[in-house]
């Protein structure tokens, strides 16, 4: 368990390959681009046709917390898919999750409070924390447990050193791993009784591969609930996600809502809207990832790579220590000499992350195949 002091604000290394992978495009280099994690393919046909409508009238600044048919279709989206019932005034439109967490650590926590986080992890939760002056606690996982966050290991890292908050991600970014119903519901259990405030990532939700993604919500609504379309929805850009509030929280989430970001974007609303309801479009772009899954976990294991194939999400997360100590300088060389990005696991993790490497599956097949024999060749050298 390491904690985060001043002073530990690092770069997204996924962001700084993709703009060095963007560089060498521009000069006519072809790259294959496994570094982020978007999917290839634009929103839903009706989305675009819905914001194509929209266009010629005003784009003013809608509701502070979101346009109320969104609120009602996402309240309508957990009776739908959780059996639960939220209230469309609960819930806060944001300008994707990014702005869900910074609403969920400055209404929740007092300055300097500690929030726990697993390792590895999405690099922008340490990032984050540190730019606002939080603290971070880190709870180790392992690829023996399957990266997955337990009850267990909560106890004992509160009981080494005490935190005020829990943020974690099911499916999780890099590993795709997803706790069961049951472990969730552990966790909700074992924060309640540890008098944590939990926050819920659950902005993987639909691309679980064992079945329905579990909410923190069918489990108790003391909980902050963070999700986006960016995923799913195939609406990385459009910058809309939405967070649900328990009632202590939720006033001075509005307030904060309305000063740091009045709200979010109208057009995004908008098409956030449509895409509720085109879940068939984005089922298929589901199995396409599935396929590309196996593929990639196949590809990668076949040139020697330790991976473990995750439950959900659109990562492959690499054990690369057969080839390399220092990941980062092998992402560079990578992309350099093969014309492949891949996001080297310091971003996820500043202690063990120089041996791993994910690899996003989200773009084509044609791009993961090709990618896979240029690292072959990469590998043979």
């Amino acid at each position: 368990m390491t904690a985060i002091g001043s002073g530990g604000l690092r770069p997204f290394y996924s962001l700084e390959i993709n703009a060095q992978a963007q560089s060498l495009k521009a000069q006519g280099r072809d790259i294959c681009f496994l570094e982020q994690g978007q999917p290839a393919v634009p929103p839903a046909p009706k989305v675009r046709e819905a914001v194509k409508a929209a266009l010629d009238g005003p784009q003013g600044y809608t509701h502070f917390a979101g346009q109320p048919e969104l609120r009602e279709g996402l309240a309508q989206y957990y009776a739908d898919r959780h059996g639960v019932a939220v209230a469309a005034d609960s819930i806060i439109a944001t300008m994707g999750s990014s702005a869900g967490f910074i609403l969920a650590f400055l209404g929740s926590f007092a300055p300097g409070a500690k929030i726990a986080v697993t390792r590895p992890g999405y690099p922008a939760y340490l990032n984050t924390l540190e730019g606002m002056g939080f603290r971070a606690v880190e709870i180790p996982l392992t690829a023996e447990s399957g990266w997955r966050l337990t009850a267990a290991d909560i106890e004992a890292a509160h009981s080494r050193e005490r935190f005020d908050g829990l943020l974690f991600a099911s499916p999780a970014n890099p590993t795709g791993a997803a706790v069961t119903r049951e472990g969730l519901a552990a966790i909700v259990a074992v924060c309640a009784k540890l008098g944590v405030r939990l926050i819920s990532d659950e902005i993987y939700h639909g691309l679980d591969y064992r079945g329905p993604s579990v909410s923190a919500l069918e489990f108790t609504r003391d909980a902050i609930v963070i999700n986006s379309f960016s995923k799913y929805y195939c609406m990385t850009g459009w910058r809309i996600g939405w967070m649900v509030l328990p009632d202590d929280l939720l006033r001075r989430a509005q307030m904060l809502q309305q000063n740091l970001f009045i709200s979010a974007p109208t057009l995004s609303q908008i098409a956030a809207r449509v895409a509720l309801v085109e879940r068939d479009y984005c089922e298929e772009q589901k199995a396409h990832y599935a396929g590309n899954r196996t593929l990639l976990s196949a590809g990668l294991s076949g040139l020697g790579f330790d991976v473990h194939e995750g439950d959900g999400a659109f990562y492959a997360y690499a054990d690369v220590g057969r080839f390399t100590n220092d990941s980062l300088s092998f992402c560079k060389e990578l992309l350099e000499v093969a014309g492949v990005a891949a996001t080297p696991g310091i971003d996820f993790d500043r202690v063990s992350g120089h041996r791993f490497v994910r690899f996003s599956y989200a773009g084509s097949k044609p791009t993961t195949e090709t990618a896979l024999q240029r690292m072959a060749g990469f590998l043979r050298r």
